[in-house]
């Protein structure tokens, strides 16, 4: 049965299979700076199939939950989980512990992707689900969610946890999520 996971070398077989699929859709390629997961792979892609460096790479993940680690300007603390089916990588998910302006227009607090060969059997739905209380722990009562207005995917795993829609912003969707 799938469940949150803090990042760990144990998946990191089925990691590296999921970061192939993500590629493959284009992801981590030069114009793909502005998403998490196309940042990792462009830092970190060259070099996770070394235990050593992918060792590096998960304590580095953990560490950017901390409030005083290391990270680009403009980017706020985030505890990333991974959701995994014992030592099966299936996606991942950000939740950032606060908004920032650019955060409240795109990205919210919780961003997630599923593998590609994952998807469509209701993982986002379900790893959101076991987020909220992650989030709510950081003390974030009304998570915001956003997703492209053609993501219907998404957008239906917001709404099966309780997102309300706000608005729409340049064909983004913002939705409010409660935590608890």
């Amino acid at each position: 049965m799938p469940e949150l996971i803090l990042p760990d070398g144990r998946v990191q077989l089925s990691f590296l299979t999921g970061m192939k699929e993500f590629q493959a859709e284009g992801r981590g390629g030069a114009d793909d700076n502005h998403s998490m997961l196309g940042r990792e792979i462009q830092l970190w892609g060259d070099r996770w199939e070394d235990p050593a460096v992918f060792a590096e790479y998960t304590a580095w993940l953990r560490a950017d939950a901390q409030e005083g680690s290391s990270r680009p300007p403009g980017f706020v603390p985030a505890t990333t989980m991974w959701w995994a089916d014992g030592d099966e990588y299936l996606g991942r998910i950000a939740i950032r512990h606060q908004l920032t302006p650019a955060l409240l227009l795109v990205g919210g607090h919780i961003g997630y992707d599923v593998r590609p060969s994952a998807r469509r059997r209701g993982h986002a739905t379900s790893m959101l689900a076991a987020a909220l209380p992650v989030a709510r722990g950081l003390g974030i009562d009304q998570a915001l969610l956003t997703c492209l207005n053609d993501n219907i995917g998404s957008r239906k795993a917001i709404e099966a946890n309780g997102g309300v829609l706000d608005n729409e912003r340049d064909g983004m969707l913002r939705f409010w999520v409660p935590t608890g």
